[in-house]
Protein backbone atom coordinates (compact mmCIF):
# COMPACT_ATOMS: atom_id res chain seq x y z
CA UNK A 1 0.00 0.00 0.00
CA UNK A 2 1.38 3.55 -1.02
CA UNK A 3 0.76 6.82 -0.01
CA UNK A 4 1.64 9.93 -2.19
CA UNK A 5 3.10 12.76 0.03
CA UNK A 6 3.47 16.57 -0.85
CA UNK A 7 3.79 19.64 1.11
CA UNK A 8 4.52 23.50 0.72
CA UNK A 9 2.64 23.67 -2.38
CA UNK A 10 2.35 27.80 -1.64
CA UNK A 11 -0.95 27.60 -3.99
CA UNK A 12 -1.82 31.38 -2.43
CA UNK A 13 1.48 32.98 -4.11
CA UNK A 14 0.30 33.76 -6.39
CA UNK A 15 -2.83 32.11 -6.25
CA UNK A 16 -2.84 28.72 -8.10
CA UNK A 17 -5.43 26.43 -6.33
CA UNK A 18 -7.08 26.26 -9.29
CA UNK A 19 -4.25 25.69 -12.07
CA UNK A 20 -2.11 23.44 -9.50
CA UNK A 21 -2.16 19.87 -11.18
CA UNK A 22 -2.00 16.23 -8.67
CA UNK A 23 -0.92 13.31 -10.81
CA UNK A 24 -2.18 10.32 -8.72
CA UNK A 25 0.77 7.69 -8.26
CA UNK A 26 -0.89 6.02 -4.98
CA UNK A 27 -4.47 5.49 -4.22
CA UNK A 28 -3.50 8.07 -0.85
CA UNK A 29 -2.23 11.41 -0.86
CA UNK A 30 -0.82 12.97 1.78
CA UNK A 31 -0.85 17.27 2.42
CA UNK A 32 1.47 18.07 5.46
CA UNK A 33 0.60 21.65 5.37
CA UNK A 34 1.48 25.07 3.77
CA UNK A 35 -0.95 24.50 0.94
CA UNK A 36 -2.35 27.99 1.00
CA UNK A 37 -4.29 30.10 2.44
CA UNK A 38 -7.57 28.44 4.15
CA UNK A 39 -9.96 31.72 5.14
CA UNK A 40 -8.64 34.15 3.31
CA UNK A 41 -8.98 31.67 -0.01
CA UNK A 42 -11.92 29.76 1.26
CA UNK A 43 -13.98 29.10 -1.76
CA UNK A 44 -10.58 28.45 -3.61
CA UNK A 45 -8.73 26.71 -1.50
CA UNK A 46 -11.44 23.73 -0.59
CA UNK A 47 -12.11 23.58 -3.84
CA UNK A 48 -8.73 22.38 -4.80
CA UNK A 49 -9.18 20.17 -1.79
CA UNK A 50 -12.17 18.48 -3.49
CA UNK A 51 -10.58 17.89 -6.97
CA UNK A 52 -8.50 15.57 -5.34
CA UNK A 53 -10.97 13.63 -3.69
CA UNK A 54 -12.21 12.80 -7.17
CA UNK A 55 -8.67 11.11 -7.50
CA UNK A 56 -7.98 9.40 -4.52
CA UNK A 57 -9.56 7.00 -1.77
CA UNK A 58 -8.19 9.32 0.98
CA UNK A 59 -7.15 12.79 1.20
CA UNK A 60 -4.67 13.30 4.54
CA UNK A 61 -4.47 17.21 5.53
CA UNK A 62 -1.88 18.11 8.27
CA UNK A 63 -2.08 22.28 9.02
CA UNK A 64 0.95 24.27 8.27
CA UNK A 65 1.28 28.02 9.29
CA UNK A 66 0.46 29.44 6.29
CA UNK A 67 -3.25 28.03 6.72
CA UNK A 68 -3.86 30.82 8.97
CA UNK A 69 -2.73 33.68 7.36
CA UNK A 70 -4.84 36.51 7.47
CA UNK A 71 -7.17 34.54 9.91
CA UNK A 72 -6.83 33.00 13.27
CA UNK A 73 -5.99 29.30 14.31
CA UNK A 74 -9.68 28.59 15.16
CA UNK A 75 -11.04 30.03 12.09
CA UNK A 76 -8.77 28.27 10.22
CA UNK A 77 -9.51 24.61 11.72
CA UNK A 78 -13.35 25.63 11.98
CA UNK A 79 -13.58 25.58 8.02
CA UNK A 80 -11.43 22.90 7.74
CA UNK A 81 -13.17 20.74 9.93
CA UNK A 82 -16.55 21.73 8.45
CA UNK A 83 -14.92 20.67 4.77
CA UNK A 84 -14.34 17.13 6.27
CA UNK A 85 -18.12 16.96 7.92
CA UNK A 86 -19.46 18.02 4.37
CA UNK A 87 -17.18 16.29 1.81
CA UNK A 88 -17.42 13.03 3.79
CA UNK A 89 -20.84 13.22 3.90
CA UNK A 90 -21.13 12.83 -0.18
CA UNK A 91 -20.63 10.06 -1.23
CA UNK A 92 -20.74 11.01 -4.60
CA UNK A 93 -20.11 13.71 -7.20
CA UNK A 94 -22.82 15.26 -8.99
CA UNK A 95 -21.57 13.04 -11.85
CA UNK A 96 -22.21 10.10 -9.84
CA UNK A 97 -18.32 9.18 -9.58
CA UNK A 98 -16.82 8.01 -5.93
CA UNK A 99 -15.22 10.36 -3.94
CA UNK A 100 -12.51 9.50 -1.50
CA UNK A 101 -12.38 10.42 2.26
CA UNK A 102 -10.92 13.57 3.97
CA UNK A 103 -8.92 13.14 6.68
CA UNK A 104 -8.07 16.21 9.11
CA UNK A 105 -5.33 15.63 11.34
CA UNK A 106 -4.66 17.95 13.65
CA UNK A 107 -4.01 15.44 16.40
CA UNK A 108 -5.67 12.70 14.50
CA UNK A 109 -5.27 8.77 14.39
CA UNK A 110 -5.91 6.71 11.15
CA UNK A 111 -6.03 3.18 10.53
CA UNK A 112 -6.00 2.90 6.31
CA UNK A 113 -8.15 0.10 5.36
CA UNK A 114 -5.89 -1.52 3.42
CA UNK A 115 -3.27 -1.76 5.56
CA UNK A 116 -5.04 -2.53 8.88
CA UNK A 117 -1.45 -2.95 10.84
CA UNK A 118 -0.52 -0.08 10.32
CA UNK A 119 -1.39 3.61 12.20
CA UNK A 120 -0.97 7.07 10.84
CA UNK A 121 -0.52 9.65 13.56
CA UNK A 122 -0.75 13.69 13.20
CA UNK A 123 -0.44 16.72 13.98
CA UNK A 124 1.40 20.20 12.95
CA UNK A 125 3.57 19.82 15.87
CA UNK A 126 4.53 23.78 16.12
CA UNK A 127 8.26 23.63 17.08
CA UNK A 128 9.66 24.84 20.36
CA UNK A 129 11.29 28.43 20.58
CA UNK A 130 13.61 28.76 23.44
CA UNK A 131 13.97 32.17 25.19
CA UNK A 132 17.49 33.04 23.66
CA UNK A 133 16.10 32.85 19.83
CA UNK A 134 12.36 34.28 21.08
CA UNK A 135 12.92 38.23 19.50
CA UNK A 136 15.15 36.61 16.20
CA UNK A 137 11.91 34.29 15.78
CA UNK A 138 9.52 36.95 16.48
CA UNK A 139 10.83 39.08 14.30
CA UNK A 140 12.00 37.39 11.60
CA UNK A 141 8.65 35.38 11.00
CA UNK A 142 5.34 36.10 8.95
CA UNK A 143 3.78 34.35 11.14
CA UNK A 144 3.04 36.66 13.89
CA UNK A 145 2.25 39.16 11.91
CA UNK A 146 -0.22 37.57 9.69
CA UNK A 147 -1.91 35.49 12.07
CA UNK A 148 -4.62 37.15 14.56
CA UNK A 149 -3.83 36.32 18.00
CA UNK A 150 -0.53 34.56 17.71
CA UNK A 151 2.64 35.12 19.15
CA UNK A 152 5.74 32.77 20.75
CA UNK A 153 3.95 31.89 23.91
CA UNK A 154 0.83 30.65 21.92
CA UNK A 155 3.28 29.02 19.25
CA UNK A 156 5.27 27.43 22.59
CA UNK A 157 1.97 26.08 24.12
CA UNK A 158 0.81 24.22 20.73
CA UNK A 159 4.31 22.67 20.90
CA UNK A 160 3.95 21.49 24.35
CA UNK A 161 0.16 20.11 23.08
CA UNK A 162 1.12 18.60 20.32
CA UNK A 163 4.15 16.48 21.58
CA UNK A 164 2.17 15.46 24.84
CA UNK A 165 -0.32 14.00 22.62
CA UNK A 166 2.33 12.16 19.83
CA UNK A 167 3.95 10.55 22.72
CA UNK A 168 0.87 9.81 24.74
CA UNK A 169 -0.70 8.12 21.63
CA UNK A 170 3.03 5.92 20.61
CA UNK A 171 3.11 4.70 24.25
CA UNK A 172 -0.46 3.80 24.28
CA UNK A 173 0.08 1.82 20.91
CA UNK A 174 3.35 -0.03 22.17
CA UNK A 175 1.48 -2.49 23.66
CA UNK A 176 -1.17 -2.80 21.14
CA UNK A 177 -1.15 -5.30 17.96
CA UNK A 178 0.01 -2.26 15.91
CA UNK A 179 3.26 -3.32 13.86
CA UNK A 180 4.06 -0.06 12.40
CA UNK A 181 3.46 3.78 13.00
CA UNK A 182 3.48 6.69 10.67
CA UNK A 183 4.10 10.16 11.67
CA UNK A 184 2.87 12.86 9.19
CA UNK A 185 3.37 16.49 10.66
CA UNK A 186 4.15 19.64 9.43
CA UNK A 187 7.42 21.52 11.48
CA UNK A 188 10.31 19.22 11.67
CA UNK A 189 11.16 16.77 14.53
CA UNK A 190 15.09 17.19 13.48
CA UNK A 191 18.05 19.26 13.90
CA UNK A 192 19.61 16.24 11.91
CA UNK A 193 22.10 18.32 9.42
CA UNK A 194 20.40 16.30 6.55
CA UNK A 195 17.45 17.42 7.35
CA UNK A 196 18.83 21.32 7.05
CA UNK A 197 19.76 23.03 4.12
CA UNK A 198 23.45 23.69 5.00
CA UNK A 199 23.16 27.45 4.32
CA UNK A 200 20.52 27.84 6.86
CA UNK A 201 22.59 25.96 9.46
CA UNK A 202 23.18 27.60 13.27
CA UNK A 203 20.46 30.51 11.35
CA UNK A 204 19.01 32.20 14.62
CA UNK A 205 15.47 31.40 13.97
CA UNK A 206 15.95 27.67 13.01
CA UNK A 207 14.04 26.95 15.81
CA UNK A 208 11.31 28.00 14.54
CA UNK A 209 11.44 25.67 11.94
CA UNK A 210 12.69 22.00 14.09
CA UNK A 211 12.54 20.68 17.24
CA UNK A 212 15.20 18.03 18.17
CA UNK A 213 12.81 15.44 19.07
CA UNK A 214 15.41 12.13 19.74
CA UNK A 215 14.97 11.54 22.79
CA UNK A 216 11.47 11.82 22.94
CA UNK A 217 9.01 8.63 23.19
CA UNK A 218 7.66 9.53 19.93
CA UNK A 219 11.00 9.42 18.00
CA UNK A 220 12.85 6.61 19.87
CA UNK A 221 9.68 3.94 19.35
CA UNK A 222 10.78 1.43 17.57
CA UNK A 223 7.10 0.88 16.61
CA UNK A 224 7.60 4.83 14.67
CA UNK A 225 9.01 3.63 11.18
CA UNK A 226 8.51 6.81 9.28
CA UNK A 227 8.04 10.55 9.88
CA UNK A 228 7.04 12.80 7.32
CA UNK A 229 7.19 16.15 7.72
CA UNK A 230 7.35 20.03 5.68
CA UNK A 231 7.90 23.30 6.05
CA UNK A 232 11.60 23.89 5.91
CA UNK A 233 11.89 24.14 1.91
CA UNK A 234 14.53 21.60 2.21
CA UNK A 235 13.62 18.20 1.00
CA UNK A 236 14.95 15.03 2.56
CA UNK A 237 15.09 11.62 2.69
CA UNK A 238 17.07 9.55 4.70
CA UNK A 239 17.80 6.93 7.64
CA UNK A 240 18.40 7.55 10.98
CA UNK A 241 20.03 5.82 14.10
CA UNK A 242 18.35 5.27 17.41
CA UNK A 243 19.67 4.48 20.71
CA UNK A 244 17.92 1.93 23.12
CA UNK A 245 17.85 -1.14 20.42
CA UNK A 246 15.31 0.92 18.28
CA UNK A 247 15.45 0.30 14.92
CA UNK A 248 16.36 3.11 12.26
CA UNK A 249 13.64 5.78 11.75
CA UNK A 250 13.09 6.99 7.84
CA UNK A 251 12.79 10.81 7.47
CA UNK A 252 11.26 11.94 4.62
CA UNK A 253 10.18 15.74 3.65
CA UNK A 254 8.67 16.61 0.13
CA UNK A 255 8.14 19.95 -0.40
CA UNK A 256 7.38 22.12 -3.30
CA UNK A 257 8.08 25.57 -1.91
CA UNK A 258 6.71 29.04 -3.30
CA UNK A 259 6.59 28.91 -7.38
CA UNK A 260 9.30 32.15 -7.80
CA UNK A 261 11.73 29.92 -5.49
CA UNK A 262 11.07 26.02 -5.41
CA UNK A 263 12.69 23.62 -3.32
CA UNK A 264 15.31 21.55 -5.09
CA UNK A 265 14.27 17.60 -5.30
CA UNK A 266 10.60 18.18 -5.31
CA UNK A 267 8.70 15.39 -7.07
CA UNK A 268 5.16 15.80 -7.23
CA UNK A 269 4.71 11.99 -7.62
CA UNK A 270 6.52 11.04 -4.46
CA UNK A 271 5.48 7.86 -3.21
CA UNK A 272 6.12 5.98 -0.71
CA UNK A 273 4.98 2.20 0.56
CA UNK A 274 3.74 1.29 4.06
Amino acid sequence: MAIQILSDLHLEAPKAYDVFEITPKAPHLALLGDIGNVAAHKDDFVGFLARQLQQFQTVIFVPGNHEAYYSSWPETLEILLAFQTDSNARKHDVSGAALGEFVLLDRGVLRLPDSPETIVLGCSLFSHVPPESRAAVEMGLNDFFQTNKWDVDAHNEMHKRDLAWLNAQVAALESSDVEKIIIFSHWSPTLDARAIEPRHAGSRITSAFSTDLSKEKCFKSDKVKLWAFGHTHYNCDFVAKRDDGAGPLRLLANQRGYYFAQSEGFDGGKTFEV
